[in-house]
């Protein structure tokens, strides 16, 4: 044997290790009660409470590395973890604390013809391995959905954040160990094998369910390769329609929330339509607040009509994700026309629509097919965290099994359950 083969051979028993360690510990945190879980999940937001300094030290040497290898700005926005996401972090951790355990929960138990009762029990996925690129902060939100839906989890962070995902990993650990639960529950990888990945995606032995979360090229190797069942999203190409019964006032405020607020997430605004009977007002009092932030306007014909600054929109720029301050606007007939572009060039994440007309928001919520559809209001919302999930696995554009910001519910399934008395079937 070879070194090459020696070490991919080592690789793949690590991640057995793993696999096996988690199968078992998966027993083990589906028979947890509600208040042992809570319990851990308060621990770890004390861990990492008291690690602070450690864990945005860890951060910086992981953000002086990033910027050494000349990573994107997008790339380096996801991995900077700020005191105000640190903070966001402990307050997730205790709100998942908060909310109802869905394990064991019994929903729609009806009596049949025969006498026994019939319903369905939330219960675990079992193991999810969670692959995912800079966003440290992922590390704990992944630990504590996991644990709260009762899962055991293998996470597998991108190297450009290894430092940080391991400082918050001791927490992690020391967090089930304070609270008696076994420690494999959640486990975090300590390599930057590239090959841990193809191993961990085809062990359905020990995996259920893989989440990536990541750029497409990830996903599409995920998506191609994984013998696991998968729950991802592609890509982020987020529009916003501006009708023409829009308040042009709150449609300029959110326009420009939604693209400027933050570059690099999946819910960032990319495409703006907007109707021409509101174009020339619309755009001429958006224009400048963009020029300020900095943002290139790629638009239609009409647009750089109105707009001197803007550069023409390719075919390609209907489909992007720029993860960048550029965004594509498109001049629209009107309702019809807005809608029919959305359906044929979003990635299904999020759409959003100003307008004061009750008939347009209906149809535009209706007809809209994506993961989430808002009326008058910034796509910066589609977060598991704004939508009262404590926080999300991860956003499916998916239709099966969960779409939309995963939480807590996206990481269970459900069983039959049949109650009888020594009934017999006739």
């Amino acid at each position: 044997m070879n070194i090459a083969e020696s070490k991919l051979s080592d690789t793949k028993s690590y991640v057995v290790k793993l696999g096996i360690q988690a199968r078992e510990a998966a027993r083990d945190i589906a028979k947890a009660s509600t208040a042992q879980k809570n319990k851990a999940l308060l621990a770890i937001a004390g861990e990492i409470e008291a690690s602070r300094e450690l864990i945005k030290q860890a951060n910086q040497l992981d953000l002086d590395a990033g910027a050494a290898k000349n990573l994107e700005p997008a790339l380096m926005d996801r991995l900077e973890l700020t005191d105000s996401q640190l903070d966001t972090m402990l307050e997730g951790l205790r709100q998942v604390a908060g909310l109802a355990d869905p394990i064991g929960e019994i929903t729609d138990l009806k009596y049949r013809p025969s006498g026994i009762q019939v319903g369905r029990m939330r219960v675990p996925l079992g193991v999810i391995g969670i692959i995912y690129e800079s966003r440290p902060n992922v590390t704990c939100e992944a630990a504590s959905l996991c644990l709260k839906s009762g899962n055991a989890a293998i996470l597998r962070g991108g190297s450009e954040a290894l430092h940080c995902n391991q400082a918050i990993a001791k927490c992690v650990e020391a967090g089930l160990q304070a609270s008696g639960l076994n420690k494999h529950t959640i486990q975090v990888v300590d390599r930057i094998d590239r090959e841990v990945v193809g191993h961990l995606i085809t062990l359905p032995e020990y995996v259920d369910v893989i989440v990536p979360r990541g750029g497409k090229g990830l996903i599409a190797r995920i998506s191609r390769d994984s013998k696991v069942p998968v729950i991802k999203h592609l890509d982020g190409n987020c529009h916003l329609y501006i009708d023409d019964h829009a308040d042009l006032e709150k449609a300029v405020s959110v326009a420009v929330n939604a693209k400027t607020s933050r570059y690099g997430t999946c819910c960032t605004l990319e495409s703006l339509l907007v109707a021409q009977s509101v174009a020339k007002e619309f755009l001429l009092a958006l224009a400048p607040h963009y020029s300020e932030h900095g943002v290139e306007i790629r638009g239609c014909a009409k647009t750089c009509e109105l707009l001197p600054q803007a550069v023409p929109a390719t075919q390609e720029d209907w489909d992007a994700e720029y993860l960048a301050p550029i965004i594509s606007i498109k001049v629209v007939d009107g309702l019809d026309e807005a809608i029919d572009h959305i359906n044929r060039h979003s990635s299904g994440h999020t759409e959003s629509i100003m307008t004061k007309d009750f008939n347009h928001a209906q149809r535009f919520l209706r007809e809209i097919d994506s993961s989430s559809v808002m009326v008058n209001t910034s796509t910066r919302f589609a977060d598991g965290f704004e939508y009262g999930l404590g926080a999300e696995i991860g956003i499916s554009t998916d239709k099966l099994h969960a779409r939309g910001p995963v939480g807590l519910e996206g990481l269970t399934s459900q069983k039959y359950v049949v109650l009888g008395d020594g009934h017999i079937r006739q």
